[in-house]
């Protein structure tokens, strides 16, 4: 297993990524931390550890914003084209294989909306805010995705639960949007599905 740290300049500041990997890597697993966390939340963590079970290289990318040390994010197509630019690096870097782009809660909404841009062939959402703090319906993002979609959420999350459509799974699972007492059955999911997509 290898391991490396890689500042990526994008237009709006230097983003960080952490790349773990085989060298026979099946795909490559994308995910973004949420607004005001970082990389290494409970919920990304596991998926981490089913992408690397799942035979795929996992990149876990740090916002310029979060680099930069600020805990608020910018409006999100700002974050969505650092992010779009961080992805086309690490495709560059390594191309083969499926592209599975996801995150948790606004890395989530990230990876949704820049799906396409990406060439993304799956999408994984932790946690995410279907209704923001102050009400706005975030559902056009996760419902407009036209890809296999893996959704993970907590059964007590305040922010709502998304429904399941086509092509888009929804898990419930223990907690609440923190995600934070089911890591092991979050893996488990994940993996299972990570290698439907592969």
């Amino acid at each position: 297993m290898r391991t490396e740290v890689l500042d990526v300049p994008t237009s709006k500041g230097m983003a960080r990524v952490h790349v773990q990997l085989d060298e026979a890597s099946a795909g490559l697993l994308v995910l973004g931390h949420g607004a005001g966390g970082g990389v290494d939340s409970p919920d990304l963590r596991a998926a981490r550890d089913a992408g690397l079970d799942s035979g795929m290289a996992v990149a876990l990318v740090e916002q310029p914003y979060r680099v930069a040390g600020r805990r608020v994010p910018p409006p999100i197509a700002a974050a969505a084209q650092a992010w779009v630019e961080v992805v086309q690096h690490l495709r560059e870097r390594f191309a083969d294989g499926v592209l599975v782009a996801g995150g948790r809660s606004f890395g989530g909404r990230v990876a949704c909306r820049s799906a396409v841009e990406v060439g993304a062939d799956a999408v994984l959402c932790l946690a995410f805010p279907l209704v923001s703090p102050k009400g706005a319906d975030r559902g056009p993002e996760l419902y407009g995705v036209r890809l296999p979609v893996l959704v993970v959420q907590g059964e007590r999350d305040p922010f709502g639960l998304p429904e399941e459509g086509e092509g888009r799974t929804v898990v419930v699972v223990q907690g609440t949007h923190t995600l934070n007492k089911d890591g092991d059955r979050i893996s488990r999911v994940v993996s299972e599905w990570l290698r439907e997509c592969l």
